[in-house]
């Protein structure tokens, strides 16, 4: 989408990689039990404040290469991000033992209507190692997240409430090794697609 488009608030995203990540925010302290999953309303509002965090020169989903895969990620889930627009090949270190989480396509808005039209037209893939993965069709559930002032979008700092959607992927922690996911998103004139070669490692 163009960057006016974001500045609107219709962002398609999907993400990863390593430099010194900076500590996750007080809302993306760990919550998950072994097997759980994010609520609809949770997997959104903390997915948001895990990608408004950072600004647009160490941003997940500016990222051309994935050398930030780990900014501010949480401890019980490990989010990926799409891009603004456009491909990108991603390489991402994950540590084992968590379960990925990752939009082929999102938005927020304050208007319901504006998330309900969105969602008419939206389409999206994830694909795991050649099998694909079934996506979460989350329609407009109202959320909190907070944003970072040096955020990579120009969006007002601080707590937020807006409605929110998109086609999710939850992915169960993935055995240790080289894995190959691939991430792609569609709507109206928007298309995004980034693939990742992850590496799980052995722990934390």
């Amino acid at each position: 989408m163009s960057r006016l488009l974001i500045a609107a608030l219709a962002v398609l995203l999907t993400g990863c990689a390593i430099p010194q990540p900076r500590t996750a925010t007080k809302t993306s302290e760990p919550t998950l039990a072994a097997g759980e999953r994010l609520s609809d309303q949770d997997l959104q509002a903390r997915w948001w404040t895990w990608a408004l965090a950072s600004p647009e020169e160490r941003n997940p989903v500016a990222d051309e290469t994935g050398k930030f895969c780990a900014e501010d990620q949480p401890k019980d889930v490990w989010f990926l991000a799409g891009t603004f627009g456009g491909a990108v090949d991603r390489t991402c270190r994950v540590p084992a033992g968590r379960p990925l989480a990752a939009p082929a396509v999102n938005r927020y808005s304050a208007n319901t209507a504006h998330c309900r039209d969105f969602m008419t037209g939206v389409k999206g893939t994830v694909t795991l190692d050649g099998q694909p993965v079934e996506l979460r069709r989350i329609d407009p559930v109202e959320i909190t997240f907070q944003v970072a002032r040096d955020n990579a979008i120009g969006e007002r700092g601080g707590k937020q409430a807006a409605q929110a959607c998109g086609l999710w992927a939850w992915i169960p922690p993935l055995t240790p090794g080289e894995h190959d996911l691939l991430i792609e998103g569609e709507a109206g004139s928007f298309s995004t697609s980034a693939h990742y070669k992850l590496t799980i490692t052995g722990g934390d």
